[in-house]
């Protein structure tokens, strides 16, 4: 069993043409995850490994499903990304930005539970539901992400995304499979 993805999970990236999400993308495509989307304003039009780029969240759910989204923007704009996201009805949304300041966090989490919506991180490296979906850069490349999270039935929640691979790939070769594997976030303050 799957907690918050599996493999219908279906995601956008805010900030797709950015160096780091392009990286991550392409490691999300190559291990199956539904990558439907991208989001950068002003670079409607253009593609990220095939994925379609949107100017903003809700023009992306015109043309497509989507129940989850990663936020990979500078950390002045992550408050707003979010914000976005939630609006346009996103069920869970991973913030990979980290450094993002305190008060905008808060916002962000508040307005989250308001709507009643997940929120993972800042500073996450997202998620991995072994032989299902990869939220992120959680694990690494296509290799390194197989050798360390492998099917079964313990959830693995880390403050650090390292060691998060590390934990899992100690139980992989102990013939301990995992659902889920989370980083929360390394911030002082993560969300839900």
């Amino acid at each position: 069993m799957a907690i918050l993805v599996d493999s219908s999970t279906k995601v956008i990236v805010q900030g797709i043409t950015g160096r780091e999400a392009v990286t991550f993308t392409k490691d999300m495509l190559d291990y199956g995850t539904k990558v439907v989307a991208g989001v950068t304003p002003g670079k409607e039009g253009r593609k990220v490994h095939g994925v379609p780029v949107y100017n903003c969240v809700e023009s992306a759910l015109k043309n497509h499903e989507a129940n989850a989204c990663i936020v990979s923007v500078p950390p002045k704009f992550a408050r707003d990304a979010t914000f976005e996201a939630i609006d346009a009805g996103i069920e869970l949304v991973n913030v990979f930005t980290e450094r993002i300041p305190r008060a905008d966090v808060v916002q962000m989490i508040e307005f989250a539970r308001q709507k009643g919506v997940r929120i993972v991180g800042p500073n996450s490296l997202g998620m991995v539901s072994p032989g299902k979906v990869k939220l992120g850069p959680a694990g690494g490349p296509l290799s390194e992400c197989n050798r360390a999270f492998t099917p079964g039935n313990v959830a693995v929640l880390s403050r650090s995304g390292g060691m998060l691979t590390e934990t899992c790939s100690l139980l992989s070769v102990n013939g301990i499979g995992q659902s889920i594997a989370i980083n929360i976030g390394g911030d002082p303050i993560v969300g839900s």
